[in-house]
């Protein structure tokens, strides 16, 4: 999926009024998925993902040390929706809307057996946020 098709239906699914604040949101959740995903994880993402949001992918995981197990850092929903409400400039409400849609849009974006792999490693309170067949698969 192209970068203008992707932030397109951000918009239109997040019920956003322009593609400005479509943008915002969408780097935010990948900046804050990446910074949530195990290193080799988020760099599998950012290959599929188009070059323009996949910088916001690629600056958060290079700043981790590869070479760390558990590089990724560990948080629940209320910090997930925290750490992209304040990076889109909106409330944590908003942002669990907003966040839904992108995951929405991602999953239909990235391969199958990588979003597989990324509700995997997600805690269950965010994996919630990703499309309903998606979310359930992991359930224990």
């Amino acid at each position: 999926m192209q970068h203008d098709e992707m932030i397109g239906k951000v918009q239109a699914l997040a019920q956003l009024p322009g593609r400005g604040p479509a943008e915002r949101v969408t780097r935010a959740v990948l900046t804050t998925l990446a910074e949530r995903l195990p290193h080799g994880l988020a760099e599998h993402m950012t290959a599929q993902l188009p070059s323009e949001l996949a910088a916001s992918v690629r600056e958060t995981t290079d700043a981790r040390d590869p070479g760390l197990p558990g590089s990724a850092e560990r948080f629940d929903l209320t910090a997930f929706a925290g750490r992209i409400a304040g990076r889109a400039g909106t409330d944590e409400m908003a942002a669990v809307r907003e966040a839904a849609a992108v995951l929405e849009v991602l999953d239909a974006a990235l391969a199958p057996e990588l979003m597989e792999h990324v509700a995997g490693a997600l805690p269950a309170d965010i994996r919630a946020l990703l499309p309903d067949s998606r979310a359930t698969e992991h359930e224990s």
